[in-house]
């Protein structure tokens, strides 16, 4: 006999081989997306750091910019 907080119907019902394997591709999937989400972010970043690297080595140029005319 359930307790009062199992129902009689969701007692019986044991967990099928399909449900595991859909939750398995569901964590697949996310595994695949957190890693895809990661690794665009390093780019961003390194990308982003590689942009400011080089607008502060032109900026210790003090003739950047201006003509030898």
């Amino acid at each position: 006999m359930p307790s009062d907080l199992e129902s009689a119907h969701l007692a019986s019902i044991p967990e099928s081989r399909e449900g595991k394997s859909r939750w398995m591709k569901v964590g697949l999937v996310a595994v695949a997306s957190a890693l895809a989400g990661g690794l665009a972010a390093a780019w961003w970043y390194r990308k982003t750091l590689a942009s400011l690297q080089d607008a502060e080595e032109a900026d210790n140029d003090p003739h950047f910019g201006i003509l030898d005319e």
